[in-house]
């Protein structure tokens, strides 16, 4: 995102218009290639937009930020999943293009975030360092910080198929925030639930 050519492109346009706008993620996803002999292209995206398939909305300005921070067991519940191919299309639809725009050059990588690093940005309400809300919902209520967890393993896994369905020949999944927990948290609330998503797009036979 430093490159003056995404720059520019950010300049015209907001970035959630970016990610939503195929041709332009698949332009700012080639940037990168034009200038270095790199072995791999990331479909631009960000890992908090297929939260919308879950009904939940936000914003970028600049950094991420959820009209409805989810905190209790009713939100927890309304949480609804919708399929990925309904509410991300463009996503699907990037990296079509993304993979008939390199012709075999270079592999592309679809990605998704750990069902931990969605969590602490749901119940946060924003990224904040310590992510102290979300920290304390899995301390003082870890039943239900589990049952986000497992409602954001299905809609992960959901999206990840999409992706390479669409063309991803292998995907990642981010857990950016999982050094928040301690090594018996993280058992727990973190690689579970990425070991799960793991098993469900194992049948798929992409690394």
């Amino acid at each position: 995102r430093y490159l003056p050519e995404y720059r520019e492109v950010r300049a015209r346009v907001t970035f959630l218009d970016l990610c939503k706008t195929p041709e332009l993620a698949v332009e700012v996803s080639l940037q990168p290639l034009r200038r270095f002999p790199l072995d791999a292209s990331i479909i631009f995206s960000d890992i908090l937009l297929p939260l919308e398939a879950l009904g939940c909305r936000m914003t970028f300005n600049p950094g991420p930020k959820l009209e409805s921070p989810i905190r209790t067991q009713a939100q927890v519940e309304a949480l609804e999943h919708r399929p990925a191919a309904e509410v991300v299309p463009y996503v699907a639809q990037a990296i079509r293009m993304l993979r008939q725009e390199l012709d075999g050059r270079t592999p592309v990588i679809g990605f998704c975030g750990a069902p931990f690093t969605l969590a602490a940005y749901l119940v946060q309400g924003e990224g904040k360092e310590g992510f102290g809300a979300a920290k304390t919902m899995l301390y003082s209520e870890p039943a239900l910080f589990q049952q986000l967890l497992e409602k954001l393993t299905h809609a992960m896994i959901d999206y990840l198929r999409l992706q390479v369905m669409a063309g991803a020949q292998a995907v990642q999944i981010f857990d950016s925030w999982a050094g928040l927990l301690g090594p018996a948290e993280y058992e727990v609330f973190a690689l579970r639930w990425v070991r799960d998503i793991v098993a469900g797009v194992r049948d798929l036979d992409v690394p």
